[in-house]
């Protein structure tokens, strides 16, 4: 007999779908409180990462415990992410532990090898040009810090002082000892500020300069230094609120531009030969040459037009020693008055082709400016036939592009008084104004709005930095961004006693230096499956924005992070911001290189899909690591 139902199902029909809905919710209720907690209690606070930025008194002695001369592993406790995200990316192997490099590769430049370069043509000193090495002899092993390294000086004490362990070169404390380039003190080089054309000193220099141009009016804010020697310029600018780029070849002259980083001052390794400098066009208020030995007169002033392609509108052609004042120092130069006339003759007429005026001459400076604009500069082109302006020519492509000897042409103005491609705000204003590349609409895809945004983004990043790293302690000077898009990570620093190196990759798909320029910061373009043009151990701090999502499929992302070991400083830190997926396959990489990493939440909270990954490189020397071994 059936069972009989003492009502009708269809009555209880919509309480039991009300009891179930109950329980559903219910339950997706608890997954979600305990989600959040779980979060809130695993998500790393900025007090979690205090052990990683303690030195534990290595820095001032310069020696090291074993424990920390050990390989260091990853602390990812909070945000653990290897079980749950794989990705493939082009890396070389699995985890492994990569070995100290032999201590003869301490000062390792590898696009800028003095023994590779000798393969190479001399002709126009080709052979001091970057020449990177094959994928075959790419090194994977970690490049070691000299026996008892110590952390430098901070600024602003570093300008004037450096370790002579760090860089035990004295051959220019012997070879510019009358010039005060360098001098050794006990355990200690001491920068004098002197130069070969300002034996008063650099600040008494820049001083003579100032009578001639003004320097403080905000006018000028970035500048160019041809053949640095240790950057005394471009050190003493500084207090003036000028950020100089400068550069010198890998010659010998040995290490001046590492003694240039170690002392807290931008500098990269390079040259003026046959190909361009690795800057956009109309990047510079100023050019600078004080002996430089540049031979500017030289294959149709192909050098001067360079300097002429990345020299803004207005700027200025600073140019002291030969053969500048050549009545006087004929002599001393062990060179004939004809010949040393004659370079002048021609450097002049090389400028004035250029439709450069030459602004003065005064005991040992000589000064010309470029003009604002090309209008009248065409009309001139009847007179002087040569050099012509360039046809069909990107002017900022710069990267293995080799020099031209045709004039780089400016923007189209309406009329003669006008700034070619936009006058620039005077600086400090200039640094968050909107650069004129910008308003012009000439880089697509970037309008007003989304630079204003970018500020904003930047400004609300660092403040998250402030609370992860010592960022306002004197522990950072010299600051990288590896992929430094508008310059927003530059221009939220810029209150803080630190410059940034703008790196933006060759490969972009916007070109953006120019804007980064525009805005009163420096950087360069580089492709960063190759090494950067600069010595071990000279940046306390780099950051990757996005940068492994770029390359992980041009190239092994582990020579990347093996360069990025190769020039930061023993216990400077690196921010990585990118994808879970990509940040994990990082973290296993860097597991094998001395480094401590943390994973911390993005500033917006811990569901945004991008994370953070902070590491800290270790200290440790040579001398350890032989012990070790």
């Amino acid at each position: 007999m059936a069972k009989e139902y003492s009502g009708s199902p269809k009555i209880h029909q919509p309480e039991s779908k009300r009891n179930r809905l109950t329980w559903i919710l219910g339950v997706s209720a608890l997954c979600i409180l305990s989600y959040i907690i779980g979060a809130w209690q695993n998500t790393s606070a900025p007090t979690n990462l205090s052990e990683v930025f303690n030195h534990g008194g290595r820095s001032d002695t310069g020696s090291t415990s074993a424990g920390n001369s050990q390989p260091l592993s990853s602390s990812s406790s909070a945000l653990d992410f290897q079980s749950h995200h794989q990705v493939e990316m082009n890396n070389s192997g699995g985890a492994q532990n990569f070995p100290p490099c032999d201590i003869s590769y301490s000062e390792y430049t590898p696009c800028q090898d003095p023994v590779r370069g000798r393969k190479f043509d001399r002709d126009m000193l080709k052979y001091r040009e970057r020449h990177c090495p094959k994928k075959e002899e790419l090194l994977r092993c970690l490049i070691p810090a000299p026996p008892r390294y110590r952390t430098p000086f901070k600024w602003p004490q570093s300008r004037d002082y450096a370790w002579y362990v760090n860089i035990p070169h004295r051959e220019l404390s012997i070879e510019k000892a009358v010039q005060n380039w360098i001098q050794v003190e006990g355990d200690r080089f001491r920068f004098p500020g002197g130069g070969t054309m300002f034996p008063r000193g650099a600040d008494a220099y820049i001083d003579d300069i100032n009578d001639l141009i003004p320097l403080k009016s905000g006018n000028i804010r970035t500048a160019i230094d041809t053949g640095c020697g240790v950057a005394s310029w471009g050190a003493y600018l500084l207090r003036r609120d000028i950020l100089a780029m400068s550069f010198a070849p890998r010659d010998t002259h040995e290490a001046q531009v590492q003694f240039a980083l170690e002392r807290g001052v931008p500098a990269m390794i390079g040259i003026m030969a046959s190909q361009r400098l690795p800057y956009p066009a109309r990047a510079f208020d100023m050019a600078h040459c004080s002996r430089c030995l540049i031979p500017w007169q030289k294959y149709d002033g192909m050098y001067l037009i360079e300097v002429d392609r990345v020299l803004r509108p207005g700027g200025y052609w600073i140019l002291s020693g030969p053969p500048i004042r050549w009545k006087t120092y004929w002599r001393g130069w062990e060179r004939t008055q004809e010949d040393l006339k004659q370079e002048q003759d021609a450097i002049e007429d090389v400028a004035k082709r250029l439709c450069w005026k030459k602004v003065i001459e005064k005991n040992d400076l000589a000064i010309w400016q470029k003009p604002l604009n090309h209008i009248d500069c065409i009309k001139s082109k009847k007179v002087y036939k040569t050099p012509h302006i360039c046809q069909s020519d990107d002017p900022d492509t710069a990267w293995y592009r080799n020099m031209e000897t045709c004039i780089t042409p400016l923007p189209e103005v309406s009329s003669s008084d006008e700034v070619a491609g936009g006058a620039l705000e005077k600086w400090p204003q200039r640094a968050f104004a909107i650069p004129p590349r910008i308003t012009s609409g000439s880089i697509p895809g970037i309008t007003d709005e989304k630079f204003r945004e970018d500020n904003d983004l930047w400004k609300d990043r660092v403040s998250h930095y402030k609370g992860i790293i010592p960022l306002s302690k004197g522990r950072y000077r010299n600051i990288m961004d590896m992929n430094a898009y508008l310059g927003g990570f530059a221009a939220a620093l810029s209150k803080y006693p630190v410059w940034v190196m703008n790196v933006v990759p060759a490969n972009s798909n916007q070109d953006t230096l120019g804007v980064i320029y525009e805005r009163g910061f420096i950087g360069t373009y580089q492709d960063w499956c190759e090494a950067f043009s600069t010595y071990p151990r000279t940046y306390d701090l780099i950051h990757a924005g996005g940068l492994f999502s770029i390359y992980q499929d041009r190239c092994d992302i582990t020579h990347i992070l093996l360069e990025m070991d190769r020039i930061l400083r023993p216990e400077g830190t690196v921010i990585f911001r990118d994808t879970v997926e990509v940040l994990v396959k990082i973290q296993g990489i860097i597991d094998g290189m001395r480094w401590k990493s943390q994973f911390v939440d993005h500033e917006s909270g811990p569901f945004n899909p991008e994370k953070i990954l902070v590491a800290v490189k270790a200290y440790w020397t040579s001398e350890a690591a032989q012990k070790q071994s």
